[in-house]
């Protein structure tokens, strides 16, 4: 096995200066945070009139672009998009659908599709982009008491921190930055790109021997573990979570890869956990079962209601998929007209009615809506919930579609 920090020692590169890491972050930030921190819905342009031109205009040239996972994506190809222009317009082009959105003509039409039952997105409050990173913020949207809080996490954790979940989320994340490494390689072979790649290829080979077995040697079998030390693949988690630190110190000033650093701040929390843990299945199989056994008990004791790492092993063992949970309008969280009845709406804005870039708005409302769909379950509380997702894109007719025993509306925004 590559030992990697000889690699930092060979490629001994020069720390960046302060004016680098404050020009290097450009509109690929903006939208990674444009889900954050919004107050209040500013009209992004002087006249009604001059908007919804300007809307139609980006709506065609966005038509075959959409946001997954914090990052523009080309639908025709999965290609991730980086020109600063794309992004621009695209932040521009949501901004200028929630203005519409929120309009008087809009909020009646939405009056008369709900028959009056309840007035769908008519604060600003409620069309304002979330990114959802903890099982926090899930609980205080469905205004879940301290109480239930608990009782949730108690439920949870002990699903979420299996063995199979923890390795399977560290493998998924590990791959998808190795492939954009790879990417990255050939574009802008810095020194740093090279050491994360070579990092990330180390990690990856640690992973392999979590959760493989040396079957020739019939080392699963053996029921006394071997000498500590005895063997030189023996390691610990304590070393992976050394190796994510020196990459998020590779990739820091990567704007680009920012989703990515992220995720990988987010689950260095639980391998500083389970750092005195070993990965090694030489040990013998009754060793092994015990040092998974500890793994789990010290995540379930150790990661808190508002942990990111918990987030992820959730969004992984509920999806098999670590990918940002993204609403474009987050929506509501009120009681219905007959008691212990609830609706749980969310939105996303489409730049086309495309079939197929409905079908993906579709999916991604669905993992938001089941997400807490599943956390409301957990609490036990008394009641039905009824989750809508709403879509919107410029010109669509209106229309229904269920998915997954779920409601879905299509909307056109109009003038």
């Amino acid at each position: 096995m590559v030992a990697y920090k000889y690699v930092l020692k060979l490629f001994n590169y020069p720390k960046r200066s302060r004016a680098r890491q404050d020009t290097i972050l450009h509109l690929n930030i903006l939208l990674n945070n444009c889900f954050r921190d919004y107050h209040e819905e500013p009209m992004p342009f002087d006249s009604h009139e001059n908007g919804f031109p300007k809307l139609s205009q980006l709506s065609q040239s966005l038509r075959n672009v959409d946001v997954l996972d914090r990052r523009l994506i080309n639908t025709n190809d999965h290609t991730v998009l980086t020109d600063d222009r794309v992004t621009k317009d695209m932040l521009s082009f949501k901004s200028l659908a929630r203005y519409f959105i929120g309009s008087p003509k809009m909020q009646q039409a939405l009056a008369n599709n709900s028959k009056g039952r309840f007035p769908f997105f008519c604060k600003p409050s409620e069309r304002v982009p979330v990114t959802i990173t903890s099982l926090t913020e899930v609980c205080n949207f469905l205004n879940i008491s301290a109480q239930h809080k608990k009782l949730v996490r108690l439920a949870i954790c002990p699903q979420v921190t299996q063995y199979q979940i923890w390795t399977g989320a560290l493998e998924e994340l590990l791959t998808e930055l190795k492939t954009e490494l790879d990417v990255r390689i050939h574009q802008s072979p810095s020194n740093e790109i090279k050491m994360a790649q070579q990092i990330v290829s180390t990690c990856l080979e640690f992973l392999n021997v979590a959760t493989s077995y040396d079957l020739e040697t019939a080392s699963w079998m053996r029921l006394s573990p071997k000498r500590i030390g005895s063997s030189p693949e023996t390691h610990s988690w304590g070393e992976v979570g050394e190796m994510f630190g020196d990459l998020i110190s590779c990739l820091k000033f990567e704007s680009e890869l920012v989703s990515h650093l992220t995720r990988l701040e987010a689950m260095k929390e639980g391998l500083f956990q389970i750092k005195d843990l070993l990965i090694d299945k030489s040990i013998g199989y009754r060793e092994s079962q015990f040092q998974e056994s500890l793994l789990q008990k010290k995540l379930t004791k150790s990661l808190g209601h508002s942990s990111r790492c918990l987030f992820i092993l959730l969004l992984y063992y509920l999806y098999g998929s670590i990918s940002a949970v993204d609403l474009d309008l987050c929506g509501g969280f009120c009681e219905a007209e007959r008691k212990n009845n609830f609706y749980l709406y969310m939105g996303k804005i489409l730049t086309s009615n495309d079939e197929k870039m409905v079908m993906n708005g579709l999916r991604q409302l669905n993992k938001a809506l089941g997400l807490f769909e599943f956390v409301w379950k957990t609490t036990g509380v008394k009641g039905a919930m009824e989750l809508q997702g709403h879509l919107w894109s410029v010109g669509a007719e209106e229309r229904f579609l269920s998915y997954r025993g779920h409601k879905f509306f299509v909307h056109g925004i109009i003038p």
